[in-house]
């Protein structure tokens, strides 16, 4: 079996594959680290300091990494990079989201974090989100990740604005979030339901780093999640009526229903349809509060 590798211009030396992207991913780190001033990360900058932006040690301390092993990697030494590191750097050296997709993809490694971000996610989408209020809805994909929300549903069961975009997911809501659980009327068989169908749609997933992390994520953190994911049970996606207690409405009856924009383990929209008059009326104050607090200032 023949190895590809490649010149580079310098002398005609040859590099594999691994070794180009090691070094690629060594001077992109290289290229973030001098951008950034002590002062953006809460260091002081000292009377002597040289090196534009950070230094490696800096880098290091922020990232929670050994200074040794952080220089090594940027000497594009064969070294493993785990995607928890990689998650530190990115968030250490404050990547964006195109930023930290090329980091990921240089250290030959699947994001773990949930995706704020969806192909599928097109203006037209959201702009439909829009115009089914005074209805809730969401943008969600197979792993429960909320990519998009309208107004309605920012507020349906608790203030999702105000939730970290990394934790706006279903199950990590449902299970560690307790405005979020106070909201759902008959909780444990929500959950289990919700435990149910991730099984069945991480069978498709089992070696993905980012559906591993939240798999271990909601072990870690929720006993009632480890006694319903012992259970093994799975079942597909389907319509459910559903009832809530919102904090500013009160009680809701709803249909849920999934609208699939792909294959069916990938994203979709998710309606919440009022199942009688008084639930429709209390979802159109729903709306207009939130419209209130929408263009409200500060």
């Amino acid at each position: 079996m023949t190895t590809m590798v490649h010149e580079t211009a310098a002398g005609g030396a040859r590099r594999t594959p691994s070794a180009v992207r090691r070094h690629e991913l060594a001077a992109f780190l290289r290229s973030r680290r001098e951008r950034i001033s002590p002062e953006r990360v809460g260091l002081p900058r000292g009377p002597r300091r040289r090196t534009p932006g950070l230094r490696r040690e800096e880098v290091a301390q922020l990232s929670a990494v050994g200074v040794t092993w952080y220089t090594w990697l940027e000497q594009a030494r064969d070294i493993h990079v785990s995607v928890q590191v990689l998650d530190a750097l990115a968030r250490a050296l404050l990547l964006d989201a195109t930023e930290r997709a090329h980091l990921f993809q240089l250290a030959g490694a699947v994001d773990p974090a949930p995706g704020t971000d969806c192909p599928a996610l097109t203006p037209a989408l959201r702009a439909v989100l829009e115009q089914l209020e005074p209805y809730p809805a969401c943008l969600q994909n197979s792993r429960y990740d909320i990519l998009a929300y309208n107004r309605t549903y920012g507020l349906l069961l608790c203030d999702l604005d105000a939730v970290p975009p990394e934790d706006r997911n279903c199950m990590i809501l449902s299970y560690t979030h307790e405005e979020w659980r106070s909201s759902i009327v008959h909780l444990e068989e929500v959950q289990r339901l919700m435990a149910a169908r991730f099984r069945a749609a991480m069978a498709g997933h089992l070696g993905e780093p980012a559906w591993k992390a939240l798999l271990g994520r909601l072990r870690e953190q929720s006993p009632e999640f480890r006694a319903a994911w012992e259970r093994h049970e799975v079942v597909a996606h389907r319509g459910k009526r559903k009832e809530f207690r919102n904090r500013y409405v009160g009680r809701l009856t709803v249909d849920h229903t999934d609208l699939w924009l792909g294959p069916e383990t990938g994203p979709r929209m998710v309606t919440y349809v009022p199942a009688d008059d008084v639930s429709r009326e209390r979802l159109e104050k729903l709306h207009t509060i939130a419209l209130e607090r929408a263009t409200s200032p500060g």
